[in-house]
């Protein structure tokens, strides 16, 4: 893999220079986005969504449609809760870019310079395995995955170290993409080292609070568990919509914050957080992220690797149109579908059971949209996703 160097392309170099562009939404688009989703609703792809369009320095669209809960009738309302997954990605990037920009780490760095139970990490081949931050968090890094019933008992992220350690490496370091979940909760833990906080206290004094993200939490309370969206998955013979139960691996205190997926959160609240980033790391005279911390969430460091979750037939195989920045999918070249209406330099995440964050620059606007389903065949590619996507689009006008 090549080396990330802070040269470029003509594409995102535009992208980053226009984060001010400021974007205008007609007034039939709100319309026109409901609508998609009420037929997303009648074809039971989804029982309900929150979709949200913004610009740098207003909300422009919040649309609701369906239901939270089919069987009481709990209509989707903007304050419904919901379980955001991988988009907690960015967010934990986010949080590791914050110290680096108080130069209390360095995404170069290797890992065992904060967690040393790394330093003896071997990769398949038997050599020191040497992951730095930036592998950990660009899915390049090979590292084995906890699962089972050890990782079941953990309390903490401190508590998955040493079972990461135990799993074999799947790769050579840097070799190829392949998405890895203890690689993000590993960079979680890195925050803790660095900060001295938990994992969640840090983001919640440095980051949640501040943008006003009241709803946002690894671990709901009652209240905010009444909000929570009902999970469906499609009955493949019948078509219908099915409750499927919470994951149990999240959401509750004696879980450990988890980087990769514990995030619940609204629309709105994750609307805050996107449109920071849409004005380059600042959002109402609060400057979270430095312009080269931004660099590193919105510009590839995955070099020419195919990355994402477009990488086989099915999915157009368009593996080369991504690369993966700290944290987050970056768009490098628009493809047909869910991609099309997107600049170059598009960047964002989605989580497993539908939810999806995007923020374009060039264009000035960030699209939020939040579901729940949980067997999509890929959620990044989902038909909802790209309904959503392609009214907004047409709602805008520069």
């Amino acid at each position: 893999m090549k080396p990330f160097q802070f040269v470029l392309p003509f594409a995102v170099a535009a992208t980053l220079s226009s984060f001010g562009a400021e974007a205008k939404f007609s007034h039939e688009g709100g319309a026109s986005i409901d609508a998609a989703m009420e037929k997303m609703v009648e074809k039971n792809e989804i029982a309900g969504a929150v979709t949200i369009v913004e610009s740098k320095d207003k909300v422009l669209h919040v649309g609701t449609a369906g239901f939270a809960d089919v069987a009481t009738k709990r209509k989707m309302t903007p304050d419904t809760l919901f379980w955001i997954a991988s988009m907690t990605k960015p967010v934990t990037a986010t949080a590791v870019l914050m110290l680096q920009d108080e130069r209390k780490l360095n995404v170069a760095d290797p890992v065992a310079k904060y967690i040393p139970e790394f330093a003896n990490l071997k990769t398949p081949s038997g050599k020191p395995a040497n992951l730095t931050i930036t592998q950990i968090l660009t899915h390049t890094s090979g590292l084995g995955e906890a699962t089972g019933p050890e990782a079941q008992k953990a309390k903490t992220l401190a508590d998955l170290v040493p079972i990461w350690l135990a799993a074999p490496m799947q790769y050579e370091p840097g070799e190829k993409w392949k998405y890895t979940q203890s690689g993000i909760n590993a960079a979680g833990r890195i925050v803790e080292v660095v900060s001295g906080m938990s994992f969640d206290q840090f983001l919640q004094q440095r980051l949640f609070d501040p943008l006003g993200m009241k709803n946002t939490t690894f671990y709901p309370t009652d209240a905010q568990r009444a909000r929570l969206a009902t999970a469906y998955a499609k009955n493949k013979q019948t078509g219908a919509l099915e409750p499927v139960e919470p994951r149990v691996d999240f959401g509750r205190r004696n879980h450990p914050p988890q980087g990769n997926g514990g995030l619940y959160s609204t629309g709105p609240d994750y609307a805050r957080f996107c449109q920071m980033l849409l004005n380059g790391g600042s959002l109402k005279r609060h400057r979270y992220l430095s312009a080269d911390a931004m660099k590193f969430l919105s510009t590839p460091q995955t070099g020419d690797l195919p990355t994402g979750f477009f990488q086989n037939d099915t999915f157009g195989n368009h593996g080369k149109n991504y690369g993966w920045g700290i944290g987050t999918c970056v768009l490098k070249t628009p493809h047909e579908g869910v991609a099309a209406m997107l600049s170059p330099g598009s960047f964002g995440h989605g989580g497993a059971w539908g939810t999806q964050a995007w923020i374009d620059p060039v264009k000035g606007v960030a699209y939020v949209l939040m579901v729940q389903r949980s067997n999509f065949p890929n959620s990044d590619a989902s038909e909802v996703r790209r309904e959503f996507q392609e009214a907004a689009a047409k709602a805008l006008s520069r």
